[in-house]
């Protein structure tokens, strides 16, 4: 660091980072993080969902987490998104492209991505 103004930028993206996580906002994204699912291509699905939120600037509407094994291995990368008084999406087979177009079609644009969820796939 070389000034107070950087360390102040540092600060704020860290800020954003934190109120991203927060768990009392109004949608949840939550990514499969277990060995599974690191193996098939979790880890750049959780930075494209992370940046594409603070570029988007949805920090204080929306959290992106992790969590463990989901528990359908062969579907991995899995997300699941959560919203107040809706049921829950499951997208499968996800990949860093596909995780911009949910937020850009399903969190934006408020219509579920059909064609990567698990319903499409015939599961339930």
């Amino acid at each position: 660091m070389k000034s107070l103004a950087e360390l102040q930028a540092i600060r704020e993206k860290m800020q954003n980072q934190i109120n991203m996580r927060s768990e009392d906002e109004k949608v949840r994204i939550v990514v499969g993080m277990a060995t599974c699912g690191i193996a098939a291509g979790a880890r750049p699905v959780l930075n494209a969902l992370s940046d594409e939120i603070q570029k988007r600037n949805l920090t204080d509407k929306v959290s992106v987490t992790q969590t463990g094994c989901i528990g359908l291995c062969q579907y991995e990368p899995i997300i699941e998104v959560y919203e107040k008084d809706k049921e829950k999406v499951t997208y499968i087979k996800m990949d860093a492209e596909k995780a911009v177009e949910v937020i850009e079609r399903h969190i934006v644009g408020g219509h579920v991505v059909d064609k990567y969820s698990m319903g499409a796939s015939g599961l339930k």
